[in-house]
């Protein structure tokens, strides 16, 4: 045996520090840990008699060993055991990745997320991943056929440029959903870069009818410099949290692709609120380093402290 001293002279410290840090970035933390993140928040002229409770599933990037349709059932528990009012999913069903064993399809997914529920309803928007491709990155695209279908069948009601009202005790408040911003790019920008896409801000505000607050989901925070102050609040996912944070340096990859301010968390402008998720699965690889996979609960209307608790998954 070698002591401490000796181990570091000899030159296997960084390459077994490595080492263990892949295991953990691949193996553990996308896999075995997940968090629900809490925010808790008032925004400007929200009514005092509506407090919601809202949870948030975005970037499941299903697709086998890592994102099952056995863990996408647990992770709905997860998210029914905090009684939320009502759950809103961000988009990006399709696996993210190269590194999927078996396909999840489309009817799988649905199945699973059939297990969501809240006295309002589920509410999702779709991602790029849905439209660029099918179950799998290398397969075809069906323009989200089968996705939307899946989500219907599992009682999730999709907004595209749409708007819904709902109310809790006799408080009313609306949900909007816009359609994907990158629907025809294939490859990701700064967050002002020019894209093609199917949102329409303008389309899906106007059919807000009356004055009552507004949370509007989108799948890309590219568009929040562009979203009304008559939005109380925007919600959204695609960025994984940047996915792998480094130590010190945070997540530069994220930081480079997005900005600062959109990689993840709470973002407060001009009296408008965004929310990023750091989400459920993975793109590009499947690892994920001091990000998590989250579930977002958000509680609208109350001065709670905020708080983050951990539980494996």
């Amino acid at each position: 045996m070698i002591d401490r001293r000796q181990f570091l002279a000899s030159g296997l410290a960084l390459p077994a520090l490595a080492a263990a840090t892949a295991v953990y970035a691949i193996g553990i933390e996308p896999n075995f840990i997940l968090q629900v993140k809490r925010y808790v928040l008032t925004p400007a002229g929200w009514p005092a008699a509506l407090r919601l409770r809202l949870v948030v599933l975005s970037d499941i990037h299903a697709g086998e060993p890592f994102m099952g349709a056995a863990r996408i059932g647990r992770i709905c528990d997860a998210a029914n055991a905090l009684s939320p009012d009502a759950i809103l999913l961000l988009g990006d069903f399709n696996a993210g990745h190269f590194f999927v064993t078996r396909a999840v399809d489309s009817q799988q997914t649905g199945e699973a997320l059939s297990r969501l529920r809240a006295p309002l309803g589920c509410y999702s928007v779709l991602g790029n991943h849905d439209w660029w491709h099918g179950p799998l990155i290398t397969s075809p695209s069906d323009g989200t056929v089968a996705i939307r279908r899946a989500l219907r069948q599992a009682g999730i009601v999709v907004l595209d440029n749409d708007a819904v009202a709902l109310a809790k005790n006799g408080e009313k408040f609306w949900l909007v959903g816009l359609a994907d911003q990158l629907i025809d790019a294939l490859a990701m920008g700064p967050p002002n870069m020019a894209t093609s896409g199917g949102d329409d801000l303008d389309l899906a505000l106007a059919k807000v009818s009356d004055d009552a607050p507004v949370i509007l989901l989108v799948h890309e925070p590219m568009i929040f410099p562009l979203v009304p102050r008559r939005v109380a609040l925007t919600l959204c996912g695609h960025t994984h949290g940047g996915q792998v944070n480094l130590p010190l340096l945070g997540p530069v990859v994220g930081d480079l692709r997005f900005g600062s301010d959109f990689v993840y968390g709470h973002l407060a402008r001009d009296d408008r609120h965004l929310i990023v998720s750091g989400g459920l699965g993975e793109s590009v690889a499947p690892v994920r380093l001091f990000r998590p996979p989250e579930i977002v609960e958000i509680i609208l209307g109350s001065q709670l402290d905020q708080g983050a608790t951990l539980s494996r998954l």
